[in-house]
């Protein structure tokens, strides 16, 4: 339990010094289940987060996408489902198969949020950095200091990327095909969907039949 007191005492303290509004927690082990409903009864807003987990790269050998065969699929889908139960008020869900998010946004009643996922998340997020090209994390202070001479104005190249990215998330154009790259072969597929009607997603299963074909003709 003690463990959990400090996961909540660490919510807390970001919140407060952090102006932060809810907490973002990876990964889907019960430890994490369980440290994510402590968190939510605490009254603090959780975010979770499956797939690709970057803070458990260590674990997962590296940048690798999840959900590509039979048995990962579907534990992306429980461990979503999971968390949705512990309380979380939204899912990310970054680099699994187009069809895997959307059977998982389909299981769900809370919204999700994709970062190379496909198109059928309920919405979409980017880094910041890499949306705009940025090789590096630059520390961005609020004011720019007096003694600061500014050498380039990337203001307005900046606002035109974020509305561009902002207009394809809102009208479907992004994310296409093109980036939708983490891919589930045919007999997985065949697997997954038999496995989400043995688990009475039916919806779900229909929603990622669905959304495998469309990803496949555009």
């Amino acid at each position: 339990m003690l463990c959990y007191e400090q996961a909540i005492d660490t919510a807390v303290r970001v919140l407060k010094e952090g102006g932060m509004d809810a907490i973002k927690l990876e990964g889907g082990a019960p430890s994490r289940i369980t440290a994510a409903k402590a968190i939510v009864e605490a009254g603090i807003a959780v975010i979770g987060h499956v797939g690709l987990t970057p803070q458990a790269i260590s674990v997962l050998g590296g940048f690798r996408p999840q959900g590509r065969n039979i048995d990962s699929a579907v534990k992306v889908v429980e461990t979503a489902m999971a968390l949705q139960e512990a309380g979380c008020f939204s899912v990310v869900l970054e680099c699994v198969p187009a069809p895997v998010a959307a059977a998982t946004t389909s299981a769900l009643k809370i919204p999700t949020i994709g970062i190379g996922a496909g198109p059928f998340c309920s919405g979409q997020v980017l880094v910041y950095h890499d949306l705009l090209g940025m090789m590096q994390h630059p520390h961005h202070a609020k004011v720019t200091p007096k003694f600061c001479k500014q050498f380039g104005q990337v203001g307005d190249v900046i606002n035109k990327a974020l509305l561009e990215y902002k207009e394809e998330v809102t009208n479907g154009s992004f994310p296409g095909s093109a980036h939708s790259p983490y891919k589930i072969g045919a007999a997985d597929m065949d697997g997954f969907l038999n496995e989400l009607q043995k688990l009475g997603f039916n919806d779900a299963a229909s929603a990622a039949a669905a959304a495998a074909e469309k990803i496949q003709t555009s």
